[in-house]
């Protein structure tokens, strides 16, 4: 994959006791809405204050639309809108004073953008500043940053304190910038918001990336279980045989062979089991491209019931930690 808008590069930040980001890279493209997924304290935020040019690297670099975050902060704030994950407003008394500042700071002239994310949040920006709740301080800030309609949104925890119907009319907007050619890069610990409007996700954990992967592999191609309840166990019995008698389906030589070698993970036959306590069940896991065929070696049995289910980015992840705590 080329350099993104947003490239890192070996990034380093290291505050000692295996606190911090250790040789980090991530290229986010023109375009897209990617996911940056960790636990708290994982170093979602120091990854996103170094982009911001907040800090220097210790090793490594960050670059923002081709330029340098820490050595060319004002450059690089012309087309980035930020929402931090700790908000701190300047000494204003209301909301309506907060934006006045920022539209003269961002040279915002025209509002009806503004005042159409304001009505869609349902914020009252004439409420005292300091003594807005959480949900509505987020609110401000996600006006705040998105009134100023830039190319790059960088989003730090953005629906921390907002309630899950305002969660999902934030998602809602996400989705409005991403259709404008937006690139958004979005820090979470919610699983299901990153799966629902992210197009990649970046999983770090102890401040290192453990993996980065499509949002539309995870929902296609990762491997599909099934539970098939049959009419009898004897019906149940036949389909498991069925199945571990099945032929790889390969589309070269070399593929066959590998096909073979890998035959659980390919196939699922091995996987295909009886269930002990419910006798009449099989269950099998299988590659989204085998579902079919699966389905298919139920012909001529008594099938009542089938049901599907595929991993989703929660499975993901606690996989991820699962593995690492094994090792």
């Amino acid at each position: 994959m080329s350099a993104g808008l947003i490239s890192v590069r070996n990034l380093t930040k290291d505050y000692g006791d295996n606190r911090g980001v250790f040789d980090i890279s991530l290229d986010i493209q023109e375009g897209e809405v990617f996911g940056y997924l960790g636990t708290n304290g994982s170093g979602k935020t120091t990854t996103i204050r170094h982009m911001m040019g907040f800090l220097k690297p210790d090793s490594g670099e960050v670059l923002v639309n081709g330029l340098n975050p820490w050595k060319q902060a004002p450059e690089v704030m012309k087309d980035v809108s930020y929402i931090p994950g700790e908000i701190a407003f300047p000494d204003l008394p209301t909301g309506t004073d907060f934006f006045k500042v920022q539209a003269q700071f961002l040279g915002v002239k025209d509002f009806t953008y503004m005042n159409h994310l304001i009505d869609l949040l349902g914020l009252d920006p004439s409420a005292n500043l300091k003594r807005m709740s959480k949900g509505m301080k987020q609110k401000t800030a996600i006006v705040a940053a998105l009134m100023g309609d830039k190319k790059i949104l960088i989003m730090d925890e953005p629906t921390t304190g907002l309630d899950p119907l305002m969660r999902e009319t934030f998602l809602e907007l996400v989705r409005e910038e991403k259709k404008k050619g937006r690139t958004i890069f979005m820090s979470s610990h919610i699983f299901e918001e990153i799966e629902d409007v992210c197009d990649r996700v970046a999983i770090i954990g102890n401040g290192k990336i453990k993996d980065v992967l499509s949002l539309y592999k995870l929902r296609h191609d990762t491997p599909r279980m099934f539970r098939i309840t049959f009419a009898s166990e004897a019906a149940a019995q036949e389909y498991a045989q069925r199945i571990k008698e099945m032929p790889p389906r390969c589309a070269s030589a070399a593929g066959c062979a590998d096909h073979l070698e890998n035959a659980s993970r390919r196939v699922g036959a091995p996987d295909a089991v009886v269930d002990e306590n419910e006798k009449a069940k099989v269950s099998f896991a299988v590659p989204a491209a085998e579902t079919d065929r699966m389905i298919k070696a139920t012909k001529g049995l008594p099938v009542i019931s089938v049901d599907e289910t595929h991993e989703d980015l929660e499975e993901y992840f606690m996989n991820i930690y699962r593995k690492e705590i094994r090792q």
